[in-house]
């Protein structure tokens, strides 16, 4: 198949950037997207130009490394999908593909389609952990857990980090992302002893960070690549607020 693609070239954080077309002919239709990416870059090699810079990983769709705006939504227009585990025959022969970087102020960009997502770890720092001590593994997993809630814990923990609910949301608000790792600790016995200091601590370096505030058009859930539920969000919230109301006057 032959394509047409619109990419994102950019050198660094501080220079200014645009779309460069490029023409791609005799695409396998079993290839990836970030295969057909690597082809791409191939051929710019052999041409002496600079590659295009993406970001990707184990390519199965569980690190969240591939961050991509493809057709102006992430990872594609396709449900529950990441860019690596979209192939190419889902486009359609002579189309034309518009690629971009995540768009946030958390997210500065790098260098073309690669952009600085640290600043998701740096909530997981600010309290997405269990520190507490929780006995062995038999101890631990001996505590019984309503079958309901270690569902929806285990729902929440699929969350991959890849940021592409930031980059859909209009505010560029990571809510999603902070709610799914507040609802997965807080819904087990285990991370429920520290829950009302992580959903505070994490939701006060959300601000920091520069990530927007959540005006509940669900743009989040319905880009995310694991289905994440905006009940996260209800979750945290309600989290938030037991936390603020159970603090001692002072």
């Amino acid at each position: 198949m032959n394509i047409t693609l619109k990419i994102w070239r950019q050198h660094n954080a501080s220079s200014k950037g645009q779309l460069v077309e490029y023409q791609l002919n005799n695409v396998p239709a079993e290839a990836s997207f970030l295969e057909m990416l690597d082809i791409l870059n191939e051929q710019l090699v052999l041409k002496g130009e600079d590659p295009v810079a993406f970001d990707h990983d184990c390519r199965e769709g569980i690190c969240g490394a591939c961050g991509l705006y493809i057709n102006g939504h992430p990872h594609g227009r396709f449900k529950n999908t990441t860019t690596c585990q979209l192939h190419m025959r889902k486009f359609t022969d002579g189309e034309t593909i518009t690629v971009e970087p995540w768009r946030s102020e958390a997210f500065p960009i790098i260098k073309d389609l690669m952009v600085d997502r640290s600043a998701l770890d740096k909530l997981i720092q600010a309290g997405g952990y269990i520190s507490v001590h929780t006995g062995g593994v038999p101890d631990a997993n001996a505590i019984p857990i309503n079958k309901h809630n270690a569902d929806l814990a285990m729902d929440a923990a699929s969350c991959i980090g890849c940021g592409a609910c930031v980059a859909a949301c209009k505010n560029g608000s990571a809510m999603l992302f902070v709610g799914a790792k507040v609802s997965q600790f807080a819904l087990l016995p285990q991370g429920q002893v520290e829950a009302a200091d992580r959903v505070q601590k994490m939701v006060a370096r959300m601000d920091e960070l520069g990530f927007g505030s959540c005006s509940n058009t669900y743009a989040c859930q319905a880009e995310c690549p694991k289905g994440i539920s905006v009940t996260n969000i209800a979750r945290m919230n309600r989290q938030f607020l037991a936390a603020k109301i159970a603090e001692p006057l002072k």
